[in-house]
């Protein structure tokens, strides 16, 4: 009776047909009909093979809340090379409680002012780069996927031998500054510990020899993340005159990065420029943003 009763089922099931076929003996399989369902089977799995590299494309998605973290150190990154021998210029930071931080972070080393054609190549794409990121801002999200992917974003060595004098200073590293607004500044002189304030030691530099040219090779907040461009990455200004001053007034977000390969917390920052014929001075007064953005990768 089991078996009956099974047998009973199953030709039920196979009986049960939502869509009617024709019968076999009405069929005339052809050549034509057969390429025709080759292509629709190609075409099928075609469409199946690139779903699936969409479904693991990725989307930026962006959340923002109250920055509730005062207690923590502040990294800076720095490589910024200024067209003055390192002897002549320091650098240091002043916060806003008149903190002045030792620079010990930060490393002085000899250069040459020219870039190499390798070099200036790879400078030139990068300020293509910045100049398409301030049209089109979705363009951050393309250059972060594939840089990730091991794209280079620092500056290149040199590919030839120098045979001009070192007259240029690169300083490079890194400090760590308190949370509150304050200066980074480069200026003629060594700066000089002061209790009572702030100095640096310039008396001995000639006025003929202040020039304070300079390239921004990076400048950013945090953890160093591969991927993420920086406003003034890249950026180069030439003096006019002995007396000119560049400031950039810089506002820095707290952002956490969430990825499927990293976790890290960084900092994005947008910044505005002043020149003027002051006293020569490289300036970045950062202000802190009470928030914090979050930055998640999803696919």
């Amino acid at each position: 009776m089991r078996r009956l009763s099974r047998k009973k089922a199953l030709n039920l099931v196979k009986e049960l047909d939502a869509f009617p076929k024709v019968p076999e003996s009405y069929v005339e399989t052809t050549a034509s009909g057969g390429t025709v369902s080759l292509i629709a089977f190609t075409a099928m799995a075609l469409l199946a093979f690139f779903e699936f590299f969409v479904y693991q494309d990725t989307w930026m998605r962006y959340q923002y809340e109250v920055d509730k973290d005062f207690s923590s150190k502040l990294r800076i990154n720095i490589d910024i090379t200024v067209a003055m021998r390192c002897q002549h210029i320091g650098a240091d930071v002043l916060d806003l409680a008149e903190t002045m931080v030792a620079s010990d972070g930060l490393e002085y080393e000899p250069v040459i002012f020219e870039l190499s054609p390798q070099q200036r190549l790879w400078h030139r794409t990068l300020l293509l780069i910045q100049d398409r990121l301030r049209e089109e801002h979705s363009l951050q999200d393309v250059l972060f996927k594939s840089i990730l992917k091991g794209s280079p974003t620092a500056l290149p060595p040199r590919e030839d031998t120098p045979t001009q004098p070192l007259s240029a200073c690169r300083i490079h590293g890194h400090l760590y500054v308190n949370k509150v607004a304050g200066n980074f500044h480069i200026t003629v002189g060594k700066a000089i510990p002061h209790p009572r304030g702030h100095a640096h030691l310039a008396a001995l530099v000639s006025h003929e020899t202040y020039n304070f040219s300079h390239r921004i090779d990076h400048l950013s907040f945090g953890e160093e993340v591969p991927g993420i461009l920086n406003p003034l990455d890249g950026t180069e200004k030439i003096c006019a005159d002995h007396n000119q001053m560049f400031q950039y007034f810089i506002t820095v977000v707290p952002t956490k990065l969430h990825t499927y390969k990293i976790s890290a917390d960084t900092h994005q920052y947008s910044v505005t420029e002043r020149v003027g014929p002051h006293t020569p001075v490289l300036c970045h007064r950062a202000g802190r943003s009470p928030h914090t953005s979050t930055l998640s990768q999803s696919g």
